[in-house]
């Protein structure tokens, strides 16, 4: 599967209500990033109670 973002191979696919987007291994990254400075990823921890 190749990057949604890119050429490349994707490293990563994920799949909902029957669509798959795959993201290469930087891409994952900056997206992940992206989460984490929005705070979504702190309240997903929170919400799963996760210890850090």
């Amino acid at each position: 599967m190749q990057c949604h973002y890119c050429d490349r191979e994707a490293a990563v696919a994920v799949e909902k209500d029957h669509i798959k987007v795959g993201l290469c291994e930087d891409h994952f990254r900056e997206r992940i990033e992206e989460l984490r400075e929005s705070g979504w990823l702190d309240e997903l921890q929170d919400e799963l109670d996760v210890d850090r």
